[in-house]
């Protein structure tokens, strides 16, 4: 039985990106379609990794850190080695976030506080703020 395959134009409509974006991750190498014609036909396994590439792009990895993880995946049949790397790059950008978290809670206090203030200010001068 034939392996189904996914135009370009299909994956781009199912997984909501454009072309162009699968095109770039082609020319990463982190896709490879076969070529009939001028057309590209993907394989599952493609579909997989546009699917594991647009998740890892969603929680911030880089491409770099995208294609090890890929690698990895295709070099170790027990995953080990790559579920250890994908622990440690997810524990690490869980850190970042949560340090990023913290900063925009203390720049919205501190905007509060302005606004506050400032409203305060205002009302006393008889100035409407709302």
């Amino acid at each position: 039985m034939k392996e189904k395959t996914f135009s370009i134009a299909e994956l781009a409509g199912e997984l909501g990106v454009t072309l162009r974006a699968i095109r770039f991750y082609e020319a990463k190498g982190l896709v490879a379609p076969q070529r009939v014609g001028g057309a590209r036909l993907f394989s599952p396994r493609d579909r997989a990794r546009l699917i594991l590439i647009l998740r890892g792009k969603r929680m911030g990895f880089s491409l770099k850190d995208i294609q090890q993880f890929l690698d990895l995946y295709e070099a170790d049949p027990t995953r080990v080695a790559q579920m250890r790397n994908l622990l440690g790059k997810v524990r690490e950008r869980i850190a970042r976030l949560e340090t990023q978290l913290r900063d925009v809670e203390t720049s919205l206090a501190e905007l509060r506080d302005v606004e506050r203030t400032t409203a305060e200010m205002l009302a006393g001068k008889g100035v409407k703020t709302s």
